[in-house]
């Protein structure tokens, strides 16, 4: 291995899940090397004269996508790590894969949590990665005794431009019961989903609310109405990848041989902003805690905003949500903490003071009471490691 390694990486930056990967590997390269990049040089640099493969063979390690020249790559013997999005596993060397279930699994949970009881999906039906999401979200849905209208499009093995889907999709989505919470299964289907709601007339999120995945900042907050999305652990993945390969090109052997993507969280923004609550006093009072659940709040303070005495807001929050008061708020500030933890670069102390904690101690008691693991963990198992 030469003094700064030479690694070649072939992963597009086209995708935010791609793009928080390179972000990792980058971290760790400039945190334990230098590392010494290539990449494959674009269509109109590449020189007749020399392959991709014969440029190849004069690196030290390989981060690599799927794709046609998989095999001929793996046969050179060069440390390598595949990331992997169309298949379950590829044999014989490290892979990146995303635990697609996981995600759609926490898609459901957050539509269920907003309280809806009408679901559906949006995918492609060519893409394994797509069929994975979905199955995780109908899972956990029939879980909780409801169903799932797929979209029927999105079952063939065909790929039609969106010129001609948009019609397919609007008369699909007509045809949903309303309130429906919907899971696009990545982002850029949000926006689609989103457009042909918007030609339909159809209202976002009071009819139809929609979370997508990635957390694509290009799409979801430059889409006319901000797009909800499950974020996932990439970027810590990208890291975890690179501490893999940098411990194989130094010819050491590594039980380690799967990196797995997680989701972390749902950055939730327009599109699902809105309890599907019936009841308008239910609904004043998901609102007020909503926006109210940095700081501490109790069932009083609530049932007098919505109007009513704390027994009948009890009661009618368990017919509409199945769930007391406090438990709403209570969840709403651990969804609050967890995104503090994974997007932000708060110490515990701070989130803790922010949230209405007196210190690291109570807020680290009340975590564990909810989720079963301390903030600290939780941040360790989510966010970027350090080092």
């Amino acid at each position: 291995m030469h003094d700064n390694p030479r690694v070649m990486v072939l992963i597009e930056p086209s995708r935010a899940y791609e793009r928080a990967l390179l972000r990792g590997i980058a971290r760790y390269a400039h945190l334990h090397g230098p590392w010494i990049f290539s990449r494959e040089a674009p269509f109109w640099e590449r020189s007749p004269h020399r392959t991709l493969l014969e440029q190849m063979a004069t690196v030290d390690g390989i981060i690599t996508r799927e794709g046609p020249d998989l095999s001929a790559i793996l046969k050179l013997g060069t440390p390598a790590i595949v990331s992997n999005v169309d298949t379950e596993r590829i044999g014989g060397v490290p892979n990146i894969i995303s635990d697609h279930k996981a995600i759609g699994r926490m898609a459901a949970e957050h539509l269920i949590e907003r309280g809806f009881r009408n679901f559906a999906f949006c995918g492609y039906g060519d893409l394994f990665w797509s069929d994975q999401r979905c199955e995780g979200f109908l899972n956990r849905v029939r879980k909780g005794g409801g169903q799932v209208h797929v979209y029927g499009a999105s079952q063939t093995r065909r790929r039609l431009s969106w010129k001609k889907e948009l019609p397919l999709v609007t008369d699909w989505l007509m045809s949903l019961p309303k309130p429906v919470g919907l899971m696009a299964c990545i982002d850029e289907r949000s926006q689609q989903v989103a457009d042909a709601c918007r030609s339909a007339g159809i209202a976002i999120p009071e009819q139809v609310a929609i979370v997508g995945v990635d957390n694509d900042d290009m799409i979801c907050t430059l889409s006319t109405l901000p797009l909800s999305s499950v974020a996932t652990d990439a970027e810590k993945g990208g890291y975890e990848a690179a501490r893999l390969l940098d411990t194989l090109m130094k010819g050491r052997r590594s039980p380690q041989n799967l990196i797995e993507i997680r989701p972390t969280h749902v950055v939730m923004r327009t599109s699902t902003d809105i309890m599907a609550a019936e009841d308008p006093h239910v609904s004043k009072a998901t609102k007020y805690i909503g926006n109210r659940c940095r700081h501490p709040l109790y069932v009083d303070e609530v049932a007098r905003v919505a109007g009513l005495s704390r027994r009948v807001l009890e009661k009618r929050f368990r017919a509409q949500l199945d769930r007391s008061v406090n438990e709403h708020i209570r969840r709403c500030r651990v969804h609050l903490i967890e995104r503090l933890l994974t997007e932000g670069n708060m110490t515990i102390t701070e989130i803790a003071l922010f949230m209405g904690f007196p210190d690291a101690a109570h807020i680290a008691r009340y975590f564990r009471q909810e989720t079963g693991i301390s903030p600290a963990a939780y941040r360790r198992e989510h966010h970027l490691v350090n080092s």
